[in-house]
């Protein structure tokens, strides 16, 4: 459990109630936990960002960040909705969304490339966070022979071991 600086539990408890009822309502528990996950570690920060704006403009730049790093604006994903239909209920501009998401991606490092941000439902499609380097070239650890695989799993560079993952499937 995160233990929220006194100065700003009352813009936390703001912003999650806001966050929980946004997801149940739009989204899914995936995402609530990321984004969730993502508030903590705002209000957790030092100097915290948190200590100025509002509640509703900060949910939206988290859930606008989540989202985007998760394809969450792209129409064949299983989950899916346009900027618009994504900020209108939280009655932010989308400029100023935007500008809150990128400001958070900056601070929390959210990338692709992170397995802290992904759904986790989507981790074995999302091709960037199985990208491994091995003597100057990039590899899709996926398609590695089992003892590389395992390799990169101990230096914490895949999530899993993908061969592993498909034995266990099988049994």
């Amino acid at each position: 459990m995160t233990t929220i600086p006194k100065e700003l539990q009352k813009i936390h408890e703001d912003v999650s109630k806001l966050l929980t009822e946004y997801c149940e309502k739009y989204l899914d528990k995936e995402y609530e936990e990321l984004c969730l996950h993502a508030l903590d570690k705002l209000c957790c920060r030092r100097p915290s960002p948190m200590k100025r704006g509002r509640a509703n403009t900060w949910t939206a730049g988290i859930i606008y960040a989540i989202g985007c790093n998760n394809f969450i604006f792209d129409k064949s994903q299983p989950i899916h909705m346009s900027v618009q239909e994504l900020i209108t209920p939280l009655g932010v501009a989308r400029s100023t969304a935007a500008n809150k998401a990128l400001i958070i991606k900056k601070m929390l490092k959210i990338d692709y490339y992170a397995l802290e941000w992904t759904l986790p439902t989507s981790i074995a499609n999302n091709t960037m966070i199985w990208m491994v380097s091995m003597n100057g070239l990039t590899y899709d650890a996926r398609k590695l022979p089992v003892k590389l695989q395992e390799k990169f799993y101990k230096e914490g560079k895949i999530p899993y071991v993908p061969a592993h993952k498909k034995l266990e499937s099988q049994t």
